[in-house]
């Protein structure tokens, strides 16, 4: 919205100081350490602090604030982008993590739903459907 100088001047903002895209998220959980087990053993998040109170695990830029609380166990609205949603439903099925939704196409493409330890629902997507920048495959200098 163009805004007005008080010397009469006009100034019309562009994308300064905007988000550039979602640095994390809070998730409440009973017992930090436990819960940072899965997000570490089975998402494959890094260990960034655990205060007892308070653990961040984080991957790639994003991270997930693990914040000790008496009430757990909702859908956190929290979507993952992955490569394909229908590998990591396999691959964590195998893990035995409790799916709310199997693979399946919506309106925002493929996607899941999971549980992690204290119930709390998280949801993955195919990162292609979102427009997320995907890096092609490193190619072979033999071929």
């Amino acid at each position: 919205m163009p805004l007005g100088d008080p010397h009469g001047g006009f100034f019309e903002y562009t994308v300064e100081g905007l988000p550039e895209g979602l640095a994390g998220a809070f998730v409440p959980v009973k017992e930090t350490e436990r819960a940072a087990r899965f997000y570490t053993r089975v998402l494959k998040m890094e260990m960034i602090s655990d205060d007892g109170d308070t653990a961040v695990v984080g991957r790639n830029g994003f991270y997930l604030v693990l914040k000790k609380s008496q009430i757990v166990g909702f859908d956190t609205g929290i979507m993952f982008g992955v490569d394909n949603p229908y590998d990591l439903h396999r691959r964590l099925i195998d893990e035995g993590v409790v799916f709310v939704r199997d693979p399946l196409r919506g309106p925002i493409g493929v996607y899941t739903s999971f549980r992690d330890d204290d119930g709390n629902v998280l949801h993955a997507v195919d990162r292609r459907a979102m427009g997320q920048k995907i890096d092609p495959p490193e190619r072979d200098p033999g071929q």
